[in-house]
């Protein structure tokens, strides 16, 4: 080897007659076959690089590793000799053929991928300029044929789901529904005659209030004059008490600006603490997950570490520093016999100084000038404030009676002796029509929920699965990449922490689902996804899709819904959050028990539609189906063993049942909740484990226990899954056939009545021992049993629910392409039958507003870093605002004759 490496280096030098053009290592990038998206330009077969020749310079030929090949090659006088030939053959003079790329009818580049090499493509006969192929169709269309798309194909049919066409700029904005003027009157005469009543009992307020501060100065209410507070339409202004927003006449202090509502100063006269009661957190421990799964041993260890967990929970308990000094703080801070008001003590964020003054936000006489308006509308002749609530709902016989029978009716309770059973269900063209909103306003009047179907009919069919709506949101730049395209925050239900998930692991786990280390369905979501950003913004394409989609817009339009009160706030205020919002979440058939994929019981501030836009099923399989039978009895058994220790701290709970008597007023006394306990512990000790496995049957489909007393046999081949039941529950109407599969929905909602709610916290107080939360320890404390979001009912704690207090919720099953509309102050819950991708959009309809303003009065009691403390939606601004436009428009517009409104 020695002697062949000295006899190279005899050779004389290559002679240097012409440079070969170097090849860059960014040119030889292989793409995955699996990246649809990428333009043919950036697809490069693999290519040897030209060898890296160096001249010798010393004794012996160096040896260099080819970064391309992988394997060493020398540098002798055979290659370079065979180098020299080929570099004197090439004539630089004759330029190189490119390969013209095929055009006009034999073109084949895929407009969806922008490949040429998937073989046959499919024209479109419209537009003769886009073509899809095979592949494409059936990953990206599977619910349109080749025939469909070459008619009008997706670019024509404005629903492509490229990237490309999905970062799209200059979306052309949803058409708005045509209404007429008359129309228009008829709702503003609708609104003023709703709003009319709260407005007067609002001016009352300050009008007592002014008599107050005539007294405390000493002089008539005529001759006394209010400060204008120093505020800009562009700030919001909260009581610094308890976080409720300001519109008009409060109290502050002329050295530290300590602002007070108008509630909280009542209260301080009254001798009572403003704002509601402070309370001491219990905090819930760390569990690992043996607890979880049921294994009473294991005590209060660290929790199972994983390196994209989060170990802070997703809604901690709230930090408050309770302590004797702020509790006497708060007692010692009273009002005058006069009843002027000293600022708040240092320990509540006050100056202890000087006494708040009266100050307004709006002209002083803004109020009773606005009032005399209204009342001059009202006394005219073409008010038609009646207009929709004299309409007689169609699903009611002239003695009252369902007509069951009517298509657009589903049966969702069984209350004995009630005539609200039935669920009004129009389709997506009905809510079109000016009857349908007139039958919709009727049911929604009487804070009914509504159940609008088939209205993704309306779209254009623009894909909704994730995977889409994260290639719409993916941008490659050459700077810092936005962390959210590649990971999220998503949320495990099993013990409520985030966890850090590749987006693309989370996606397709949505489709083909997960599972923990045991085999138990591990279950996460996402909420309102893209996070920190506007819907339309990030998402033009799909935020005007979900717009076409919304049913009645003249409640849920966003842009100028006239029912929506939310949007007649003058553009220089600043406007609540009210979506749309995206949820993204796995699903079960089954109910697990524990770590279900569920939306804890809770009342949304403001009324509110929920559109199921795609879903996706998960097969689990037989084996899997055991494990989490025996798994079930283990958690089962362990609830036994600690109900009754968490029925002691029930009982003990008492700032709970202050808080329940202020905004629930239920009074429970702590002897009847000593007694229910009681009789709760008594209860435990009938529970056997007959009973315990009845528990786990109930909740198993019928055939599965077929399946499962099949599982010990042998099987044909491994892996065999479990296939739903087809003996599920079926809507009226809908029948199931042999064994032919029945479609059943994505989510099952439970939502309970308004007048329900007093009993239904009692029922979660007196049960609250039952329930787990946080690292799935039983809920210790209670705030307000539904506020506080931390129960979920079991079809088990439903059944109670009944057979204890008599009461029961809607309950149905949301299908794909169904938006539900869900009335301010009804409390529901939902869990996720599938893996679920809903939209959901709040408003602000006039028949709720009083309802609004009464969930704010409860907000306003809860302790003060709880989650639903502040007053984020400010419905009273809201109102006020709404009344001011449309007194105006009803001002300006007198002249609408009584022909027009009875067309």
């Amino acid at each position: 080897m020695d002697g062949e490496n000295r006899a190279a280096s005899e050779e004389p030098p290559l002679p240097r007659k012409r440079q070969r053009k170097r090849v860059k290592n960014d040119d030889f990038r292989q793409l995955d076959s699996s990246d649809d998206d990428a333009p043919l330009s950036e697809v490069v077969k693999e290519k040897k690089r030209p060898n890296k020749v160096k001249s010798p310079t010393g004794p012996k030929d160096k040896v260099e590793m080819q970064e391309n090949s992988g394997r060493t090659r020398k540098s002798g006088s055979r290659a370079q000799a065979k180098r020299k030939n080929n570099d004197e053959n090439i004539d630089d003079t004759i330029p190189k053929k490119k390969k013209a790329p095929v055009k006009g009818d034999d073109a084949i580049m895929c407009h969806q991928c922008q490949r040429n090499d998937k073989g046959r493509v499919v024209w479109c006969k419209l537009c003769r300029k886009k073509r899809f192929c095979i592949p494409c169709i059936e990953r990206w269309y599977s619910n349109m044929s080749e025939d469909e798309i070459a008619a009008k194909c997706p670019v024509c049919r404005v629903n492509c789901n490229c990237k490309s066409c999905l970062r799209m700029k200059g979306v052309t904005e949803p058409p708005k529904k045509d209404i007429p003027k008359s129309d228009i009157y008829r709702y503003y005469c609708y609104i003023l005659n709703l709003l009319l009543p709260w407005l007067k009992e609002f001016q009352r307020e300050q009008k007592a209030e002014k008599e107050i501060e005539a007294k405390i100065q000493g002089v008539s209410v005529s001759e006394l004059e209010i400060q204008a507070a120093a505020c800009s339409d562009d700030e919001r202004v909260y009581c610094d008490r308890c976080r409720t927003s300001i519109i008009d006449f409060h109290r502050s202090c002329p050295e530290c600006s300590y602002d007070l509502c108008l509630h909280c100063c009542a209260e301080l006269r009254a001798g009572c603490l403003p704002g509601g009661k402070e309370v001491k957190i219990r905090h819930y421990e760390h569990r690992d997950k043996k607890y979880i799964f049921g294994d009473v041993s294991a005590g209060n260890q660290t929790h199972n570490k994983r390196s994209s967990r989060s170990q802070a929970p997703l809604n901690p308990p709230c930090k408050i520093e309770n302590n004797k000094k702020d509790e006497n703080s708060c007692f010692n801070w009273k009002a005058s016999k006069v009843g002027s008001i000293p600022c708040a003590p240092v320990e509540l964020d006050g100056c202890g100084g000087p006494n708040l003054e009266l100050k307004c936000m709006h002209p002083e006489k803004f109020l009773s000038e606005l009032e005399l308006k209204a009342e001059k509308i009202v006394k005219g002749k073409d008010f038609s404030g009646d207009a929709f609530s004299m309409y007689p709902c169609p699903c009611f016989s002239s003695s009252g009676v369902v007509h069951s029978e009517i298509e657009n009716l589903r049966r969702a309770a069984d209350r004995e002796g009630s005539s609200d059973n039935y669920i009004y269900c129009p389709t997506g063209k009905d809510a079109m029509q000016d009857t349908g909103l007139t039958h919709f306003q009727a049911h929604w009047a009487r804070g009914e929920p509504v159940i609008v179907r088939n209205v993704l009919e309306q779209t254009s069919g623009l894909s909704w699965e994730p995977m889409v709506m994260w290639r719409a949101l993916r941008e490659r730049t050459n700077g810092k990449v936005d962390s959210e395209q590649f990971s999220v925050k998503a949320i495990d239900c099993l013990d409520l922490c985030e966890v850090e998930i590749n987006i693309h692991m989370f996606f397709t786990g949505y489709e083909k689902g997960r599972c923990h280390s045991n085999r138990w369905p591990e279950m996460l979501k996402l909420k309102d996804w893209p996070p920190a950003s506007s819907f339309y913004d990030r998402l033009p394409r799909h935020g005007a899709e979900f717009i076409t989609a919304l049913p009645f817009p003249e409640y849920t339009d966003p842009r100028y819904g006239p029912l929506n009160l939310a949007v007649k706030l003058p553009e220089k205020i600043i406007k609540p959050d009210l979506g749309p919002k995206t949820y993204i979440a796995y699903g079960f058939r089954e109910e697990l028990g524990r770590g279900d994929s569920v939306t804890k019981l809770h009342c949304d501030m403001s009324d509110a539609i929920n559109v199921l836009m795609h879903t996706a099923e998960v097969e689990p399989a037989k084996w899997q189906m055991e494990q989490i039978k025996k798994l079930r009895k283990k958690q089962l058994q362990q609830d036994l063993d600690e109900l009754q220790f968490h029925a002691s701290l029930v009982a003990s709970n008492s700032e709970a049942s202050d808080i329940i008597e202020n905004s629930c007023r239920m009074v429970v006394s702590s002897g009847q909740m000593q007694e229910e306990a009681a009789a709760s512990k008594s209860s435990l000790d009938l529970i056997s484990q007959e009973r315990m496995t009845h528990i786990v049957d109930q909740q198993m489909e019928p055939n599965q226990h077929h399946l499962l007393s099949e599982i010990n046999e042998p099987e044909e081949a491994n892996g065999a899954h479990y296939q739903p039941s087809s003996l599920v529950t079926c809507e009226p109407g809908e029948t199931s056939v042999g064994e032919k599969k029945v479609e059943y929905g994505g989510a099952l909602w439970d939502i309970f009545r308004r007048e329900d709610v007093p009993k239904l916290s009692e029922f979660l107080m007196k049960h609250s021992g039952e329930f787990r939360h946080i690292y799935c320890n039983p809920i210790k404390q209670v705030f307000h049993p539904i506020h506080d979001q931390t129960f979920y009912l079991t079809a088990e704690h439903k059944r109670k629910l009944k057979e204890e207090y008599g009461i029961e919720p809607w309950t149905f099953e949301q299908k794909l392409g169904e938006a539900v509309f869900i009335p301010a102050g009804c409390p529901h819950q939902v869990r996720n039958l599938k893996s679920c991708l809903k939209v959901a959009l709040d408003f602000v309809s006039p028949e709720n507003v009083r309802e609004c303003i009464r969930l704010t009065e409860e907000f306003r009691l809860l302790p003060s870093e709880h989650r639903a403390k502040e007053d984020k939606l400010e419905v009273k601004k809201i109102a006020l605002h709404a009344f001011k436009e449309i007194v105006e428009y009803l001002m300006k517009n007198p002249q609408s004759s009584s022909s027009e409104l009875e067309s």
